[in-house]
């Protein structure tokens, strides 16, 4: 085995791992490996001003491409700066791996920061290499456990001696994995029985089942049984949003959704956490005698808060291809038939529900400022056919999904709960992944002003994302979460104002743009959104869109 340093060695693993891009911020704790760049040139180091841009941009990428991606912070302040982002990647089983610098190991007694303890509870696996003989296994143990389902970020730091040490080390990457878990057969018996006796089937799809690639077996399935089928996460395609069973985004924590997922005798929940969310509520989220199956990679999600009557811990596609055949194979033509009249009822009132957001967007036609539904249309019809949607919309989601059909597995990559500012790094990091294809963000302006520094990385890369931003001059969401407080929970009436959720002092982001260096444009004329649109994606060039919205409640 060759002798190397340490830093040698985890250039040479990052290699080996296919690594094409470090994203990060340097600190002086990382100095070993930004002296050691310049020899791996095929390696770009993609520099951002501010720590969650990095993460965005990693986040972004992996989610596109599907494997990890590279994240590099320094030490335990640009890391504190990271970790809001990092918990969205957990959120979202994000297959990225995050690093740092450390102060040497024989810094103790003058005190060194725990960066894996920092960092845990936003990971699926942390370690640090302390000693430069670990560097290699740990890099490959990192990689390893971010792609190997449930995904998710890994966490190594390097502390300063084992960078600058010499050993002899082997290079070998990890492997490549082989993650098509089968399913238990009598628990695919069970829940094939359970779902062709269904008389009021619901499916609901989460972002697993997307990663899994097994959006067209749970249309296979929903079909076969005739289901209502809704979205518990928008962040991928998780199901075609022009489907004709396909009935649009739920939150199983809010009642009146509780109560529409009991009106199923059987809810079949695939690739989905069942059920999170902030508020708490008492008791279960389906009312008896409503069953449960789930269907998930994540086996610590299988049963773990809500009683599940059949849990198939398994490869979501795998799952669903051979519950289908156990489906199929144990229908009577009477109930094929009802099935089959079930879906023609579930696509009359997708049909009846498409009629009122199309009445809706009409009576809203020329409002000023322009509302979501107007500047969505107008989006829909100004983007190019092959252009990839990245929706940190937030509270302007729904219109989004209103507006514009997704029915390519690729077509949309989203943001999760839990923190704001993913969108401005994430856009870059899916542009990166798809350079062949434009790519358009729908960003709110609170979100784009967590991150708002990424425009500069836009700039001085010429990573040419078209960025809308939803400036309704608000956090609108936090509007709307208090009015579900207020209501749903408390049984109060809407509060008289929202303390803290207005931008009385309006986000000029487009201003921000040009000051940066990228194109920055404001829209208040609904009329010149499409064009200005089309124009921004043929420039080849980073712009912003800064779009003024209503932002009423």
């Amino acid at each position: 085995m060759p002798l190397m340093t340490g830093k040698q060695a985890l250039m040479e693993m990052l290699r080996a791992e296919g690594v094409r891009y470090i994203f990060g911020n340097p600190g002086t704790s990382e100095s070993a490996i930004m002296s050691s760049l310049p020899a791996y040139p095929d390696i770009k180091y993609v520099l951002v001003t501010q720590e969650g841009v990095a993460m965005g941009m990693a986040d972004g990428y992996s989610s596109a491409t599907g494997v990890p991606s590279l994240v590099n912070l320094h030490i335990e302040t640009g890391l504190a700066n990271g970790i809001s982002l990092l918990h969205h990647a957990m959120d979202g089983g994000i297959p990225l791996v995050l690093t740092a610098g450390n102060k040497d190991i024989r810094k103790f007694n003058e005190g060194r920061s725990d960066l894996v303890e920092m960092v845990r509870q936003f990971t699926k696996w942390s370690g640090e290499v302390t000693h430069v003989e670990q560097m290699s296994g740990m890099v490959r143990r990192a990689f390893n456990e971010a792609k190997t389902p449930p995904t998710g970020p890994a966490f190594v730091d390097f502390a300063a001696n084992a960078m600058e040490d010499s050993a002899e080390m082997e290079i070998v990457p990890s492997s490549k994995g082989y993650f098509r878990l089968n399913p238990d057969p009598a628990a695919v018996q069970d829940a094939a029985g359970m779902l062709a006796n269904s008389e009021r089937p619901i499916m609901v799809v989460g972002d697993r089942l997307a990663q899994s690639g097994g959006v067209d077996a749970a249309v296979l399935l929903a079909e076969s049984i005739g289901a209502r089928v809704y979205a518990a996460s928008l962040a991928r395609m998780n199901f075609p949003s022009g489907h004709p069973q396909f009935l649009g985004r739920i939150n199983p924590v809010l009642p009146s959704s509780r109560e529409l997922l009991s009106t199923g005798d059987v809810v079949l929940a695939v690739g989905t956490n069942v059920f999170s969310g902030f508020f708490y509520f008492s008791g279960r989220s389906l009312a008896a005698p409503t069953r449960l199956i789930h269907v998930d990679s994540a086996y610590r999600e299988v049963g773990k808060s809500e009683p599940t009557d059949v849990g198939i811990v398994a490869d979501p596609k795998t799952a669903l291809d051979l519950l289908t055949d156990a489906v199929s194979d144990g229908m009577s033509g009477e109930q094929r038939e009802t099935a089959r009249l079930r879906a023609a009822a579930v696509a009359e009132e997708k049909s009846d529900s498409r009629v009122a957001w199309e009445a809706r967007l009409r009576q809203r036609w020329n409002q000023r400022p322009m509302s979501t539904e107007r500047m969505m249309a107008e989006l829909a019809r100004g983007m190019p056919a092959d252009a990839i949607i990245v929706d940190d919309a937030i509270s302007s989601k729904d219109a989004l999904h209103g507006a514009v059909d997704f029915i390519e597995f690729d077509s949309i990559y989203g943001e999760r709960i839990g923190a704001i500012g993913w969108g401005m790094g994430g856009a870059m990091g899916v542009k990166l992944a798809h350079p062949e294809r434009p790519v358009i963000a729908v960003v709110g302006d609170g979100s784009a002003m967590m991150t708002v520094q990424a425009l500069w990385t836009a700039a001085n890369e010429n990573i040419p994302v078209v960025y809308l931003i939803c400036n309704n001059r608000s956090y609108r969401v936090l509007k709307v979460n208090m009015d579900v407080y207020k209501t749903q929970l408390l049984g109060e009436p809407r509060p008289d104002e929202y303390i803290g959720m207005d931008f009385n002092l309006p986000l000029n982001i487009a201003g921000i743009a040009n000051a940066i260096g990228v194109h920055g444009r404001t829209i208040e004329d609904p009329e010149e959104l499409a064009p200005a649109i089309e124009q921004a994606v043929e420039s080849g060039r980073p712009a912003v869109l800064d779009v003024l919205i209503d932002g009423s409640v």
